[in-house]
């Protein structure tokens, strides 16, 4: 039976999460890259986009360049299943708006350290 949040994989994880969203709100575009597994396997559905492999990920954020990424988290989980693999959803309300967001990511540890390996970004009106 797969261990569920073994506590000290839930802080690693947590960890990496909110190094994620810092880079994210800051625009530290080399570090949200690296955050993500460089495969042609890895893929992000935004908003507006769908992007398949770290190569059109990292090419899409280049292009698009830094924009106001503040915004507040309200319903985070995070779920560990074993030491190896992850999910990290949340809410968010973007500064200035009235949307809700909502991020999903799936983690996995790879031998350089926790690398997203599929996340989604969407949007609901109030």
């Amino acid at each position: 039976m797969q261990e569920v949040n073994i506590p000290e994989v839930v802080a690693e994880v947590t960890r990496v999460f909110e190094e994620y969203e810092r880079a994210l709100v800051g625009n530290d575009i080399p570090a949200l890259n690296e955050m993500f597994w460089r495969s042609p396997l890895t893929l992000r559905y935004g908003v507006r986009e769908l992007l398949y492999s770290h190569d059109e990920i990292a090419r899409f954020r280049i292009e698009r360049g830094a924009i106001d990424q503040r915004r507040r988290l309200r319903n985070t989980r995070i779920t560990t299943f074993g030491r190896d693999f992850a999910m990290a959803n949340t809410e968010y309300l973007p500064a200035n708006s009235d949307k809700v967001g909502r991020q999903s990511q799936t983690w996995v540890r790879m031998p350089d350290g926790w690398r997203i390996v599929s996340a989604h970004v969407s949007m609901m009106l109030p």
